[in-house]
């Protein structure tokens, strides 16, 4: 008689397959973004909203649309720093992750930049709004009267856009920098199609959970934030893409050089997609300027040769539960 699968905390089953045992379905579970990548067709990831859950036997479903904000600020000795927040344990989406915040468009909000701002408001109070009322010195009293005003007419059941509106403002989508667009592989069952801005974080506010999603914000800089190690903030890949990329424009010339690059990025947008493969058995990413891209598993989005975005590492393998961001054998590594 064939043993059921263990019971996990919460009290379901985990679904595995004899070719995937469940040790190692737990262990995979905790690195956020991807489960799905380099597993075989049809294995199974744990269900609830702990990773990207059912690995797809072909192509996954189409990605829904969504936009994150990378608030950045000059820190201590005019270092750039960015906001980062852990999302919670038991969160429906890259649970345990720190990431930056952000979330799926609603209809409601008519362009990915206003979901931005409605995400960033409703995650962590930090709310980009025109007319922008002049901080007092007792700590800007006026927009902290906006925000209030806002959550209460959210509370009672209008919108945001409504809510802005009925406060008279309305989202400062100027205020946004467009710096990357990611999609989730396409082996995924849950997918999405998220666009990354740049915004500077106004300065009569403060980051603070907001969100039941939300465990905590941190404050640090690109090359800390990376130091301190994907494993040990649980970072997904396009955060820890993001991240290197930030370290190396903040080195070159701090937020002035970010928005510049923000600049030449819009001037040229292009969608990283990711596609699967293994290497030794550790589950790999592929980019786009990968050397190997063309091989991997799912949906391609090749990027002309000579793009902005085609420079650095360009794989992410999954070691020791994270995702480390290396070279092709065949690339000149920076090291």
């Amino acid at each position: 008689m064939a043993r059921a699968p263990p019971r996990r905390r919460d009290g379901r089953r985990w679904r595995v397959t004899p070719q995937w045992p469940v040790r190692d379905v737990k262990r995979a579970s905790r690195v956020g973004w991807t489960l799905g990548a380099g597993m075989p067709r049809g294995r199974i990831a744990p269900r609830g909203g702990i990773g990207y859950g059912r690995v797809m036997d072909g192509e996954g479903s189409a990605a829904a649309l969504a936009a994150s904000v990378i608030l950045v600020r000059a820190g201590g000795d005019a270092e750039v720093e960015v906001l980062l927040v852990k999302r919670r344990r038991r969160a429906s989406f890259m649970a345990s992750s720190w990431v930056f915040p952000g979330g799926a468009v609603d209809p409601e909000d008519g362009n990915p930049r206003v979901t931005a701002i409605r995400e960033l408001f409703e995650e962590i109070g930090v709310l980009l709004a025109a007319p922008a009322p002049a901080p007092r010195p007792e700590g800007g009293g006026e927009a902290a009267s906006l925000r209030a005003e806002l959550a209460a007419k959210i509370a009672a059941g209008a919108s945001f856009r409504d809510g802005l509106e009925r406060s008279g403002a309305t989202p400062s989508e100027d205020a946004l920098y467009y710096f990357s667009h990611w999609i989730t592989p396409s082996i995924e069952a849950k997918r999405f199609s998220a666009r990354f801005y740049v915004a500077a974080m106004p300065p009569e506010q403060t980051a603070a959970p907001a969100d039941g999603e939300l465990e905590e914000v941190a404050w640090l800089s690109p090359s800390r934030a990376l130091g301190q190690g994907a494993g040990a903030l649980n970072l997904p890949p396009p955060q820890i893409r993001i991240l290197h990329e930030l370290a190396e424009l903040a080195d070159r010339g701090g937020i002035d050089e970010i928005l510049a690059a923000c600049a030449e990025r819009a001037a040229n947008p292009h969608p990283i997609l990711p596609r699967a493969a293994a290497r030794g058995g550790a589950p790999m990413l592929l980019l786009p300027w990968d050397p190997e891209y063309e091989t991997g598993r799912g949906e391609g989005l090749p990027i002309p040769s000579g793009h902005p975005l085609a420079t650095g590492p360009s794989r992410f393998i999954l070691e020791d539960a994270a995702w480390k961001h290396a070279y092709a054998p065949t690339s000149q590594s920076a090291d």
